[in-house]
């Protein structure tokens, strides 16, 4: 949906003579007795000065920022947390209006998600993806049930538990009986549009076996639950207990654990068992530079400084101490949008256009 949008405002930018100029890294803000006054950027004919009255800010966050990540949100980036659709997103925008005297707000706010499989040598994609986001069994590293897998449909609930394990990972662990459903009935909803409830699994045998022969090692395949155990390094007899004591849930209709909906009681009756590896990723960082509701960006005494704005993932303010709960997807990049129209509207004004 972004890339669309993107080409739209990109081709009605140059219809008005707007002149775009990519890959041109802007490297600083110019301030002067307290206003902007511009930004220097690095074209390919070297340095770029180009004097403005405004100035904002979106540069997307900081994903792809390894010390920053490790620095404010704690995780591994590449290791016990994944970014996805993330490409040299290193925080300069926030590192620029730092630079200059804003404030900080909203470092270490990740966009969470748990999908999988997201291996090295396969990523999550089609039919290996129906049997994780569905509302069956998952367990951690340490083969124990950690949530009301009827979160699923949630996609900050699902990543913020997910991402209680240093790990980085946990399990969805399924039978035949579970990809018989979801050949038949289909999936019961979705956390994205990929996939509208009721649509049915095809073809999940011939990615399961092509995930296998790349090395995955992230999807695995038993006779039994002490074996599924074995492959995916969980000690047999904890597993086994976990199945059978949810099977009895299954088996009264009532999750005498996390009490999940009823009807996602669905025992696990083999005769093949399965279980594909659910990693913690994250969608974009939220937060970094202070705003207030023009997107002004304020300094470190709470005052506006003149000319600068910030919007998007680059902005803080909007969240609290998580993407919001209950919420599929969508809000944040509403308010890049929002914050974007916003920052330019009050931009405009400001330079008296």
């Amino acid at each position: 949906y972004g890339e669309a949008l993107i080409k739209v405002l990109a081709l009605r930018a140059k219809e008005m003579g707007i002149d775009i100029r990519l890959v041109t890294p802007v490297t600083g803000i110019l301030r002067g007795n307290a206003k902007v006054t511009g930004a220097i950027a690095e074209g390919g004919d070297g340095e770029i000065k180009v004097n403005c009255s405004a100035v904002i800010i979106g540069s997307g966050g900081y994903a792809n920022n390894t010390d920053w990540i490790k620095k404010y949100a704690g995780f591994d980036l590449g290791g016990n947390i994944i970014s996805i659709g993330n490409t040299d997103k290193m925080g300069d925008g926030i590192r620029m209006a730092w630079e200059v005297g804003a404030a900080e707000e909203g470092m270490g706010l990740l966009e969470m998600l748990r999908i999988g499989p997201v291996g090295p040598a396969f990523v999550s994609k089609g039919a290996l993806t129906f049997p994780v986001r569905q509302p069956d069994l998952w367990v951690g590293p340490d083969g124990r049930r950690f949530i009301d897998e009827g979160q699923t449909f949630y996609d900050s609930s699902i990543g913020n538990a997910n991402a209680r394990y240093k790990e980085g990972y946990s399990f969805s662990i399924f039978d035949d009986s579970i990809l018989q459903r979801l050949q038949e009935h289909g999936i019961d909803k979705n956390i994205a549009s990929d996939y509208f409830p009721g649509s049915k699994l095809t073809g999940f045998d011939k990615e399961f076996e092509d995930a296998l022969e790349k090395g995955s090692d992230d999807v695995f395949k038993a006779d039994s639950i002490e074996e599924l155990a074995t492959k995916i390094g969980i000690e047999a007899v904890v597993l086994k207990a976990t199945v059978q004591e949810y099977n009895s849930f299954c088996a009264k209709g009532h999750d005498d654990l996390f009490a999940k909906n009823p009807k996602y009681l669905r025992p696990l009756k083999g005769p093949k068992f399965y279980a594909i590896k659910a990693r913690t990723v994250f969608l974009g960082t939220q937060g970094g530079i202070k705003t207030n509701h023009n997107m002004e960006v304020i300094d470190k005494k709470g005052k506006v400084i003149p000319g600068l704005y910030a919007g998007g993932y680059d902005a803080g303010g909007m969240w609290g101490d998580s993407y919001p709960i209950n919420v599929c997807s969508g809000a944040s990049s509403a308010f890049a949008l929002n914050s974007g129209r916003i920052a330019g509207k009050n931009a405009l004004k400001y330079i008296g256009k």
